[in-house]
């Protein structure tokens, strides 16, 4: 049975129970760090024996040659082969919507020449290599594939190495469909700290890369933060989160189950309402309590609106507006009117779904913008993937004879007053007189 915590944000010690209820730890344990450590420091130094024995121990894969790691090119356009047709039309034409957004975002190269003939500018170019995790066992995520691969191949990341194990040698045609789909170069069923570990180091068989982007457990998210220096890595990524803003026109069921939607990913997933209609938050409360009933997952449902959920009961749209700038969601839905006119005050959200039409689970698949998006309220100062997260800039500056006389004099001046010396005379020498 659902617990529902249901509060009004006019109570005396609200702020503080708000605090509590937001809060989540991302840092691993010390079992979890040590573990880890290990794994980087094994995969690092014995390569793809350690990838081998790893794989034996967690996803009880026996394999005796490194070279069957690799799933090859034929198996991926096998598996899309053998998916059903309706599966495969919905794979493609997410990717064409996704393709089709990511493609706005492409930065260009930029200059401008000044009066005594001085060029400044910028210079973009794409990542050579990007390893990309996806999550194996408990469930499949094909989506993953296509929101992580999809702006890469658009930003012209060369080579593309997709990691996903496959524990039990259990394979998902779905994500292998999506790898082909998508044009992943290539494909290893690796999984865990060690999948990590060989992106982020290389071994004989598996290329190291330049960043490393996907989700994955406790373990998976542990090592991106240990190799990043190494490799950049995307984010560390929490519990989803979804929060529902509602002026009460909207069907409950329609609000009960969108709260779900994000419930059922697991147990410490977050979906809170926010409503300045008393009544309709009772609605929506009776509609979670029967629709639960009905859903597969409904023991995760119920331990995460249990544990992490709410509804709350605002004063008014200013105090709504408030609250969700605070919360920051992952996920924000506004579920009124005019949707629209309250974009300018929305400061912090990671994808704002506008309207009692537009369900957040579209954006999961196919609506085209992407999916991976900043948790545990980091969208306060962090963005959705995309397409600017495999590429990177250059500066441009070449000097005129005229410019460099004019800007050597300027840094002579201020590295003398650093006392860096080398550095005045650098500049200096461009100078005329």
């Amino acid at each position: 049975m659902l617990n529902i915590t249901k509060i009004s944000a006019d109570a005396e010690g609200f702020d503080a129970q708000l605090d509590q209820l937001l809060a989540w730890e991302t840092v691993s344990n010390e079992s979890v760090n040590t573990t880890v450590k290990e794994i980087l420091k094994s995969v690092r130094e014995q390569g793809d024996a350690a990838l081998l024995e790893y794989t034996a121990k967690f996803d009880r894969l026996s394999i005796t040659d490194a070279s069957q790691l690799e799933i090859p090119q034929a198996e991926l356009q096998a598996a899309l082969q053998r998916i059903p047709a309706d599966q495969r039309s919905g794979l493609e034409l997410s990717a064409q919507r996704v393709k089709a957004y990511h493609e706005r975002q492409i930065s260009e190269s930029w200059s401008y020449v000044e009066a005594d003939g001085t060029m400044l500018g910028q210079q973009v170019t794409c990542l050579d290599r990007v390893g990309l995790y996806v999550p194996g066992g408990k469930a499949a995520y094909p989506s993953s594939v296509v929101m992580n691969a999809i702006p890469a191949k658009v930003a012209g990341v060369q080579e593309l190495i997709m990691v996903v194990p496959t524990p039990d040698g259990e394979v998902n045609d779905m994500v292998l469909a999506a790898a082909a789909i998508c044009e992943v170069d290539r494909v290893f069923t690796l999984g865990g700290a060690q999948a990590v570990a060989a992106l982020a180091y290389g071994t004989e068989t598996v290329p190291a890369v330049d960043k490393i982007v996907g989700p994955g457990n406790i373990f998976v998210a542990t090592a991106k933060r240990e190799v990043f220096g190494t490799v950049g890595i995307d984010m560390i990524a929490g519990p989803s989160e979804i929060l529902v803003y509602c002026d009460g026109q909207t069907d409950p069921d329609w609000i009960a189950m969108d709260l779900f939607s994000q419930a059922e990913h697991d147990e410490d997933a977050q979906s809170i309402l926010v409503t300045e209609d008393e009544a309709f938050a009772d609605q929506v409360i009776e509609s979670m309590q029967r629709l639960v009933k009905t859903m597969p997952r409904s023991e995760i449902i119920t331990k995460a609106i249990n544990d992490r959920g709410a509804v709350i009961v605002v004063n008014s749209e200013d105090q709504a507006i408030e609250m969700i700038n605070k919360i920051a969601p992952e996920h924000l839905e506004l579920s009124v009117a005019d949707p629209q006119a309250l974009l300018p005050k929305i400061r912090h959200a990671g994808a704002i779904f506008m309207g009692r039409y537009t369900a957040e689970a579209i954006g999961d698949y196919c609506a085209g913008p992407n999916h991976v998006l900043p948790t545990s309220r980091t969208a306060r100062f962090s963005s959705p993937l995309g397409v600017h997260d495999f590429q990177k800039r250059s500066s441009l500056i070449m000097c005129s004879a005229e410019g460099a006389d004019t800007l050597g004099k300027v840094a002579g001046v201020l590295a003398d007053g650093e006392g860096l010396h080398a550095h005045a005379a650098s500049a200096r020498y461009r100078v005329k007189s």
